[in-house]
């Protein structure tokens, strides 16, 4: 196995849904290939300004935030840990989901709140913290530029990451951050082409351990089956 410089626990969907996001930021994960992007019709600008900050990440949703190896832990305790604990945590089921704006980005995330997503994060990031590297003085100055409520500066001294816990949100993102008014075009776009291929329900039934690479993208290093 290569030797990453981060970790990161993420869902990947699978078939028609993650084909079409793959090749809508044009980076597979899976396989670690540049895939084309979708000519698309009414877009705001070209896909590859769109979709350049969150392209080296792949199409995923983050449930435990990439972290650099604890100094003393290996990668094959990683795996043997992460293994364990997917036998041991239920899956997820979420009714519907919806593409929308999210914030200053657009996303693909649960129609309404759901507790079970949280509880299957927080077991992952709890359970995996021993092999996460305590974040450096200027990694934390470099969230706190985000302008974090007293919870989240809390969250991000205990667990290295400030959207964790009762402040994590599901999302599959499409786009970095953009005006309202390009953000609102986009939504409008993509919502009809990945319309097709949205499972509803949607079933988290595995999760996926990753690693960034030396230029910094992630791929897919092996999945394990939820309980």
């Amino acid at each position: 196995m290569s030797n990453y410089t981060r970790y990161a626990i993420y869902m990947l969907p699978d078939g028609g849904f993650y084909r079409l996001g793959a090749e809508w930021l044009g980076w597979c994960s899976r396989t670690g290939a540049v895939r084309a992007h979708p000519d698309l019709k009414g877009l705001p600008r070209s896909p590859e300004s769109l979709t350049a900050t969150p392209r080296k990440y792949g199409f995923h949703a983050t449930i435990k935030p990439p972290f650099k190896l604890a100094e003393g832990q290996s990668v094959d305790d990683l795996r043997a840990a992460f293994a364990s604990l997917c036998h041991v945590t239920a899956g997820v089921e979420i009714p519907v989901l919806e593409l929308r704006r999210l914030g200053g980005f657009v996303a693909i995330v649960p129609a309404a709140h759901n507790p079970a997503l949280q509880a299957l994060a927080a077991a992952m990031v709890e359970g995996l913290d021993r092999f996460r590297a305590p974040a450096t003085d200027v990694e934390l100055a470099k969230r706190r530029t985000a302008n974090l409520t007293p919870r989240q500066d809390a969250l991000l001294v205990t667990w290295g990451y400030p959207y964790v816990m009762d402040e994590f949100r599901f999302h599959l993102t499409l786009s970095g951050r953009l005006p309202q008014a390009e953000a609102d075009q986009l939504v409008a776009c993509l919502r009809s082409h990945f319309a097709p291929v949205i499972p509803h329900p949607f079933r988290i039934t595995e999760l996926a351990l990753m690693g960034e690479d030396e230029t910094g993208q992630f791929h897919h290093i092996e999945s394990q089956t939820l309980a």
